[in-house]
């Protein structure tokens, strides 16, 4: 079986050279377009100050690593590193800007806005056109790659499976490779991708000495090692004997043992190491997070506060005692957090005591039986949503003396805790919200929600909410 067809690869320094030239150049040219849609006069400054923000951005590149290969990546991971690059940039070049003398014009509203905004969506899509060409090109056969992969257990499925179906990336499967269970045929995932991409190889095609030979012949351009992680030994012969191939070799950590929460690797000081009980909303995605909470809180405040006024009437006039009642309740990372609602109980249970609501409970008031059925009480926590202490969609929130008591009873239950808690979230609109008497409910409820954490994005969170509209705020245990 022949060697994949990249015709690019021999290039691959031309063509990173070169998109550091478009970068460049689109960062000076929309500086032109920008000021000439507004009516501004060009002059030798303006050029200055967009050659010095194309340099600053080559300067950066270096450290974000926006031109290496992305072969095997997605689109919103480059876009995502172009932005970072671009930012700090573009921040560097507006603070430097202050100090010309006759660009004042470029660094007022709107202009710098439109400049910023143009050149980073010029900057992607010729990145969304260029991956259009290039996945056209390996549907065709051009510019593929020849992958082997050594293993034979669930973890080498799951590599060919994820490579399969990443069809962008061009890679073609040569087959598995094992020196101790040789011939033994795979099933499950690659068998799967195989019904879908016939071209998949999903039979061992041989031992180390058969891929050793066919790597430092040129037939493979890159070898995934999925191997267990006892397999050490092995690992580091074979890393051994194709050090004298130009195979590009990578070794899959055998992670999918562990139950993994946003796991991600980290440099300790020169030593490589993985988190497996991540921190998801760290970084860029915690940021993306606050700013989607902080806008869409603020618009909803701002649409309901009629509302808002009206229940607090109503809850001052029908019985004693304070509108808002502050719950001690863990926030993010286990720590305690008051969670604001509206009084809907003629106590003020806050301990470890607390007894959870129960069908016709007396504690509950005659507005607060309304309040609790339809969620209404639980309004007052967008103003947790701007303070910081809580998110619009995240696991809910529990009482002190329920943390304290599941979490001796369920695996895995503070998890839940590694970001910050909702208003709603997956488990409510599916159904698991309110009374939780039985350990079965909070399992399911639990269940939910780490897989929120899991597979965590912007656009999950719009659909929560869209979804909790129509059925979130009310549900058969809610009392």
């Amino acid at each position: 079986m022949p060697a994949g067809n990249g015709f690019i690869k021999p290039y691959a320094s031309q063509f990173a050279f070169l998109a550091r030239v478009v970068d460049s150049t689109l960062i000076i040219l929309t500086i032109g377009l920008i000021l000439h849609l507004n009516g501004v006069a060009l002059s030798s400054d303006y050029w200055l100050v967009g050659l010095i923000a194309g340099l600053l951005h080559q300067l950066l590149a270096d450290f974000t690593e926006i031109y290496r290969s992305w072969r095997s990546e997605t689109l919103w991971a480059e876009a995502r590193q172009v932005f970072v690059c671009w930012t700090i940039g573009f921040a560097g070049i507006f603070v430097v800007g202050q100090f010309f003398s006759g660009v004042d014009s470029l660094f007022v509203w709107p202009l710098y806005a439109q400049w910023f905004a143009l050149a980073l969506t010029a900057m992607l899509l010729w990145r969304v056109v260029a991956r259009l060409g290039l996945r056209g090109m390996r549907r065709n056969g051009f510019n593929t790659r020849t992958a082997a992969i050594v293993g034979t257990g669930a973890l080498a499925e799951q590599v060919a499976a994820r490579l399969t179906h990443a069809t962008w990336t061009g890679y073609k499967i040569y087959g598995f490779f094992d020196d101790r269970q040789a011939a033994r045929p795979i099933t499950g995932d690659c068998r799967r991708a195989k019904n879908d991409h016939p071209a998949v190889a999903c039979d061992t095609v041989g031992n180390f000495d058969q891929l050793v030979e066919l790597a430092e012949l040129g037939a493979l351009d890159s070898v995934y090692i999925a191997l267990p992680m006892r397999a050490e030994a092995r690992i580091q012969e074979l890393l051994d004997r194709l050090s004298n191939s130009t195979a590009a070799v990578y070794v899959v950590p055998d992670l999918f043992v562990f139950e993994l929460l946003h796991a991600r690797s980290i440099n300790l000081n020169g030593i490589p190491a993985y988190g497996l009980i991540g921190e998801p909303m760290r970084g860029l995605n915690g940021w993306v997070k606050r700013l989607e909470d902080i806008v869409i809180a603020t618009i909803i405040l701002t649409l309901i506060s009629p509302i808002l006024l009206l229940i607090s009437l109503a809850v001052k006039l029908t019985s004693p005692g304070p509108v808002i009642f502050k719950q001690k309740r863990y926030g993010m990372d286990g720590k305690p957090i008051n969670v604001w609602k509206f009084r809907s109980m003629r106590v003020m249970e806050n301990g470890t005591d607390f007894k959870q609501a129960t069908r016709n409970d007396p504690r509950i008031t005659c507005i607060g039986a309304f309040l609790r059925k339809t969620s209404l009480d639980e309004l007052p926590q967008f103003i947790n949503v701007l303070q910081g202490s809580m998110s619009i969609v995240g696991p809910r929130p529990h009482a002190v003396a329920h943390n304290e008591e599941f979490r001796k009873q369920i695996k895995s239950y503070m998890r839940r805790h590694k970001i910050k808690p909702g208003i709603t979230g997956w488990a409510q609109i599916n159904g698991w919200r309110g009374e939780t008497d039985t350990l079965e409910k909070m399992e399911k409820r639990i269940e939910h929600d780490l897989h929120y954490i899991h597979h965590w994005s912007v656009w999950w969170d719009l659909k929560i909410i869209a979804k909790t509209v129509f059925k979130g705020f009310v549900g058969k245990d809610v009392y």
